[in-house]
Parts: C-alpha cells; sequence; structure tokens
C-alpha cells in the first residue's frame, strides 16, 4: 500500500526532523515532504495534493496569517495545521476561523499528538467537504425549484393581466366607475407579482452564478438622465424632487447599460419610497482622485436613514425594513442583493452610508474604459507610434420590422465577423457603443491612411454587407475619419503620445454619441 503523502513546510531543519522523527514513533504510514519555503510549498501543492499540509508561520518568503490564507487560497480542500514555535491564541483562534484544522505548538508535539492531529484534520475535512456538497445540492434543488415555480406562475399572471387590460380598455364593453375601480387594483397587483417573480428569478441566477452581464463603453451620463426621466412620474406623484449631479468631465466606463439602469432604477425607487413629501432624491457621477480607474456613483435621499444595526444587513437576501409601513413593503427584499451582484459581476462595489434622520446614500463604482491600454501594442511598432491612424465606424440600423431579440444577435454576428476584417497586430476593434436606440455602431482603429483605409472598408462592406441576416433584417454604412497624428519633436513619452491620441479618438466618439443621441430625440 503507498504510504499518504503529508507536505511539510519548514524552514528549520531541525524542527523538520523532529515532526518526521514523531510520524515514525506513531508507526504512521505516511511520507513526509519537506520543503523550506512558502513558494516551494505552493508548487508542489500545484503538482500534487497531499493528505495534510504542516505548515510553519514563519518562512523566509511569508510570514504570520498571510501564510495560511495563501495555502487555504491554493488548497481549498486540503487539511491544514498548523506548527508554531509560540503559544498565540489570538492567532490560532484566526487560523481556525479561515478554515485551519488545527494548531500545534512544536515544543509540545507528541507522536500521539501528531497522529491525533492527522487523523482528526483528515477526518474534520472529509466531513466539511460532505457537508458542503450536500449545502450545494439543496441550494441546485432550492433554485430548480424557484425557477420552475416562478416560470410556472407567469402563464396564469400574463393571462389574468390580458383580460383585465382587454376589459379596462372598453374592449368588452363599458363599465361602473367602481368596476374600473376595482380592475385597476387587480392590474396594481398582477404588476407587483410580476415584479417580485422577476426579482426571485434574477436572485436565483445571482446566487447560482448564471446571472449574466454583457458590457460596452457608455455614457454614464446619458444612462442616468435615461434613469431619471423613467422615475419622475413616480417622484412627482409623491412630490419628491429627483435631481442629477454629474461630472462633465468623466470619460466613457465599462458596463452593461441595461444591467446598471436596473441598478440606479432599484436605487430611485428605494430612495423615494423612503422619502416623505418635499425630500429630495439625489444622483451623482463624479471621479475620484484617488481611485482613477473607477467613476463613483450614488443615489442619496433626505428620508429618515437606515439604523446602525441594519447597516449591515440591507444587502442579504430577502432582508426588509422591519419599521418599514405596509406601502413601503411592496416586494420580497431582493432588490438591493441583486443591484450589489450586478455592480460586483461589473468589476465595481456597492455600499451603504446612513444616519437615522439624516437619510441614505447608495453607492457604487464602476470601471471607466481605458482606451490607451488597448491601443499601445496596435498602435506602436519599434517603440514609436505608427505614421497614420484612422478612426472606421461600422453603422448598423435595424429596419422597423426587426424583431429586438433576432436584432440583437445579428449584431454580435456582424461584429464577429468585422473582426476577421482587421489585421490583428495593427488594427483594434473598439468594444460596443452606447446605450441608446437599436442602432448599433462599431469603431476600428486602423493603423492606415485614408487612402488604403478605403481598401478596409470595401473589405468590411463585402463581407458584413454580404451577410443575408443583415440584408433581411438591417443596413449597413461604413464611414471613416482621420485621427489627428502626434507632431514632430513632441516631446513626451511613447505612452504619454498613446495616452493622447486615445483622447482624441474617445472625443470623436463621444461626438458621434451625442449626436446620435439628439437626432433619437428629435425623432421621437
Amino acid at each position: 500500500m503507498t504510504p499518504a503523502n503529508v507536505l511539510l513546510i519548514e524552514d528549520n531543519p531541525g524542527d523538520a526532523d523532529l515532526v518526521r522523527l514523531r510520524f515514525v514513533e506513531s508507526k504512521s504510514d505516511v511520507h513526509v515532504n519537506c520543503v523550506p519555503r512558502l513558494s516551494d510549498g505552493l508548487a508542489c501543492l500545484e503538482a500534487e495534493v497531499p493528505l495534510l499540509v504542516l505548515l510553519d508561520l514563519n518562512l523566509p518568503d511569508s510570514h504570520g496569517a498571510e501564510t495560511f490564507r495563501r495555502v487555504m487560497q491554493k488548497a481549498p480542500n486540503v487539511p491544514v495545521v498548523i506548527l508554531s514555535g509560540q503559544d498565540d491564541e489570538a492567532l490560532a483562534m484566526k487560523a481556525v476561523q479561515m478554515g485551519v484544522q488545527d494548531y500545534l505548538i512544536k515544543g509540545d508535539i507528541t507522536s500521539k499528538h501528531l497522529e491525533r492531529a492527522l487523523r482528526y484534520a483528515v477526518e474534520r475535512q472529509g466531513l466539511l467537504h460532505s457537508l458542503e456538497i450536500t449545502r450545494q445540492r439543496q441550494i441546485e434543488f432550492k433554485n430548480q425549484f424557484l425557477s420552475h415555480v416562478s416560470h410556472e406562475l407567469r402563464t396564469p399572471l400574463t393571462c389574468i393581466h390580458q383580460y383585465v387590460t382587454l376589459l379596462l380598455d372598453g374592449l368588452d364593453g363599458p363599465m361602473t366607475p367602481n368596476q374600473t375601480d376595482h380592475l385597476k387594483t387587480v392590474l396594481k397587483s398582477v404588476n407587483q407579482l410580476h415584479a417580485m417573480i422577476r426579482d426571485l428569478l434574477e436572485a436565483t441566477r445571482a446566487e447560482s452564478g448564471k446571472l449574466r452581464v454583457e458590457p460596452r463603453c457608455i455614457d454614464i451620463g446619458e444612462l442616468i438622465r435615461q434613469a431619471v426621466a423613467m422615475m419622475r412620474p413616480t417622484a412627482a406623484e409623491k412630490h419628491v424632487g429627483l435631481e442629477i449631479g454629474l461630472d462633465p468631465t468623466i470619460p466613457l466606463v465599462y458596463a452593461d447599460p441595461d444591467r446598471t439602469l436596473e441598478v440606479f432604477i432599484n436605487l430611485i425607487d428605494n430612495g423615494i419610497k423612503f422619502t416623505p413629501a418635499d425630500g429630495s432624491v439625489i444622483v451623482k457621477a463624479s471621479k475620484v482622485e484617488t481611485d482613477p480607474s473607477a467613476v463613483y456613483l450614488s443615489v442619496s435621499d433626505s428620508g429618515r436613514g437606515i439604523p446602525a444595526e441594519s447597516l449591515g444587513q440591507v444587502f442579504d437576501r430577502l432582508y426588509q425594513d422591519p419599521d418599514a409601513v405596509d406601502g413601503n413593503r411592496s416586494g420580497l427584499g431582493l432588490g438591493l442583493y441583486i443591484a450589489k451582484e450586478i455592480v460586483t459581476l461589473q468589476g465595481g462595489r456597492m455600499w451603504v452610508a446612513s444616519e437615522p434622520g439624516s437619510g441614505s446614500a447608495f453607492s457604487f463604482t464602476l470601471p471607466l474604459y481605458s482606451l490607451a491600454r488597448l491601443l499601445l501594442p496596435a498602435i506602436t511598432n519599434q517603440g514609436r507610434l505608427r505614421e497614420s491612424l484612422v478612426l472606421v465606424r461600422v453603422e448598423l440600423t435595424p429596419l422597423s420590422k426587426a424583431l429586438r431579440g433576432s436584432w440583437k444577435e445579428t449584431c454580435e454576428h456582424c461584429q464577429a465577423r468585422l473582426r476577421q476584417c482587421v489585421f490583428v497586430d495593427k488594427d483594434l476593434v473598439l468594444p460596443a457603443m452606447g446605450t441608446s436606440g437599436a442602432a448599433e455602431t462599431f469603431f476600428v482603429v486602423a493603423s492606415t491612411d485614408m487612402e488604403r483605409a478605403g481598401i478596409m472598408m470595401d473589405r468590411i462592406r463585402g463581407q458584413i454587407g454580404g451577410m443575408a441576416e443583415l440584408k433581411a433584417s438591417g443596413s449597413l454604412r461604413v464611414t471613416a475619419e482621420a485621427i489627428p497624428g502626434v507632431p514632430l519633436g513632441d516631446p513626451r513619452t511613447l505612452e504619454q503620445q498613446v495616452w493622447g491620441i486615445a483622447d482624441s479618438v474617445m472625443e470623436i466618439i463621444q461626438r458621434d454619441l451625442w449626436n446620435k443621441q439628439n437626432f433619437i430625440e428629435k425623432e421621437n
């Protein structure tokens, strides 16, 4: 029978020999593989999973709690027993809380202690593993059940909604004022149930890791204005002011516009809900010098605030304010949980600050889009900027009869085809831009001049314009514009020059998006 492998991470040869001796004395059938550094131990864990890790906390390349944290991160299912020269109760407790199975003092180790620690650690780890598998199966069963029930409820609710709407529209004859009022109450309850089911499905997807985001480059100011416009009637009905505070210098943000709009709607709705008449809700967007890679967003209200003991629970699933009046308890307590999951999936974070009687401020971050980092390898060659650069626009416009779902898929297929029309090492297809309207615009930064850009444009027209699905559902327009170059003798570093080019490209794109938005608003 092959002896079990025990990994000993210990830099003191005397202590390592003592551990081996204790295993021999206990007649344990184990092979002790000893390494003196944490980096060596992590490499061993990468190559082979041992039965147990015996870990000294103070190594040449790591000290204290960081040592076992890195081991636990590398091999979460392997039991770890700490070997320490000091009887540090606080450190021992911290280690156990992080998942370490035992904590032994080197000077007190006997063969019996070591054998028992080995046996108990393996047994406890096996039990924890079994419990985790059971827990995951229970979560999966619960999620499947909730998803199935939610989908089944949608069909009768949709039927009720259609027939109530039909009656309210007078298509089945006139009704008395009392009948109309009763049906409006029914419709309001149906819509509320629809919202609960939607939140339940979203929360289930979030918990099972199936919640999806599709980030693109967006103008966060435009998205905030859209959210505020959608919520103004609700605010006006309750006589609550709704204001916007935007930093005009914020560049494009890399986020999912639909999901981010969902977050704003949720936070603004909550702010209105818990703000008394003549109060106000303010939506802000700004940059922070200490974190140049993110935009800081907040929705603050002048409501009654959140008690200190509840601040740590507001993002929990199914949490509802116990002091809320019945009119404020119209959901399942899933909105903030879903909002935080959406923000986290996009690389941001969300938090809340509040004082009773002084209102609340829900804040979150989203990553800014860094075009310069993407451009650097494409527009430089042998330590210099390429001579000429062109911005190519590929505009896709749907036919009025195009279905939304199929048009979205068509745009995705066109973007994939576009990537095949450019040179990978010298051209860059940018992520999708903008949030408004069904029309889609893709941009390509091409390392060429306007004359040779015509060849690329003809290739794009032939490859994408010839796609049968686009011909059936939309139209294609391809244009190009020269990107301002860097003057001779520019004293800036290459990286600074690339940042300058990126700024010029973003100015052109934001101008195009602004013109597109104005055109859409005029048409509407």
